[in-house]
């Protein structure tokens, strides 16, 4: 199994990434700082526990923090030239949109959670391939023999799936990379954490949607139930995957969205699929992504769960065992705890040492609120 050190280096790619990074939005003289009163939490509680996330030196760069308490935004921080407009880049948050997206193909009963992935790379005869499920797949136990940290590369970050896929020579048909590595053990054995296991899955998504190999027709159809099936019903305005070469959408590692829409689709979450009155994803799809999977306690169906493991992305002994949360490279988080009716959102960047200091101090920060 991969350690807590593995994880936090898989996608340390610190020189490639940084042509990606999010662009600051203009004019912002004055960053907003807000924060009312709650009837659990007092404001000078949450300014001193948000305080000590912005102005440590240990803790990195943070750029938004927002704090939903009972759906209310009871705290909202900005650094200069980032503000609730400012879109902000997803990093590895992007697998859990693809995961609800997924659920939403398997209301409309296009996919099915254990049937085989409909993959055609894999539909040869006698290809141990075509045995993995979309819950594997989901899991992160497809058994595929994608190497996302340095560790599982022998040590060489360019030599990382995750590098080759998005800037090499997997960048003009990121799928089809993904999809041609064969297996390294047998299909649900082992957790592993795989950025190009959700760029599968976005390619069965647009698969689903178009037969075309067009690019502009793969992007236009994914664009078309992205909008009509979860910004506009969830109101994530702001929400904008981007695409490789083919038109597959880079499902685990590169969307955009506000803080204030990170925040509201983490909401959706914690209501269990409600939004605006609806019901938009199944509940019983947010209670599969948001159970321990067989593999790995502390990961879901694309989301980390607050539960102990060496493997763990979140807080292990703070906070409610319910908690869970959205991760990504350099520190974008999404948390979310059920039962005390909470949403956090911190978008920022934090090297890997930068992040254990930080994962306390948001713990903190969720430790103020009783539930």
């Amino acid at each position: 199994m991969k350690t807590k050190t593995a994880i936090r280096a898989s996608l340390s790619l610190v020189p490639l990434l940084l042509l990606a990074s999010a662009v600051p939005g203009a004019g912002q003289s004055a960053p907003l700082y807000m924060v009312e009163a709650d009837s659990a939490v007092s404001e000078a509680a949450l300014r001193g526990a948000i305080d000590a996330i912005f102005d440590a030196d240990d803790m990195g760069d943070t750029r938004a923090l927002l704090v939903l308490h009972d759906g209310k935004i009871v705290a909202e921080r900005y650094a200069p030239q980032f503000g609730p407009d400012t879109k902000q880049l997803s990093w590895s948050m992007a697998k859990t949109i693809t995961a609800v997206l997924i659920g939403l193909m398997v209301s409309d009963g296009r996919l099915a959670l254990d049937s085989p992935a409909p993959v055609p790379a894999w539909n040869q005869a006698g290809d141990p391939r075509g045995a993995i499920t979309l819950r594997q797949l989901l899991t992160m136990s497809s058994g595929l023999a994608h190497a996302e940290s340095a560790e599982d590369a022998g040590g060489a970050i360019a030599a990382t799936d995750t590098a080759r896929m998005l800037f090499t020579d997997g960048a003009g048909d990121m799928a089809g990379y993904a999809e041609a590595k064969p297996l390294a053990e047998h299909p649900g054995a082992r957790f592993n954490y795989s950025s190009a296991t959700s760029v599968i899955l976005s390619d069965i998504l647009t698969r689903m949607l178009t037969d075309s190999s067009d690019p502009e027709t793969r992007r236009a159809a994914m664009m078309q139930f992205i909008e009509g099936r979860l910004k506009q019903p969830v109101g994530l305005g702001s929400l904008t995957p981007e695409f490789d070469a083919r038109g597959t959408m880079i499902g685990g590692s590169i969307m955009h969205m506000t803080a204030r829409d990170y925040a509201k689709f983490g909401e959706f979450l914690r209501t269990r699929g409600r939004a605006n009155g609806r019901q938009i994803l199944s509940q019983r799809w947010v209670d599969f992504m948001t159970s321990p999977s067989e593999r790995e306690p502390a990961y879901g169906g694309h989301i980390w769960l607050n539960r102990d493991s060496e493997n763990s992305a979140l807080f292990q002994g703070i906070g409610p065992k319910s908690l869970f949360g959205c991760v990504g490279h350099n520190g974008q988080y999404i948390l979310v705890s059920p039962r005390q009716r909470l949403t956090i959102v911190r978008l920022g960047v934090s090297d890997s040492e930068q992040r254990v200091p930080l994962r306390k101090a948001l713990g903190r920060l969720v430790e103020l609120f009783p539930g």
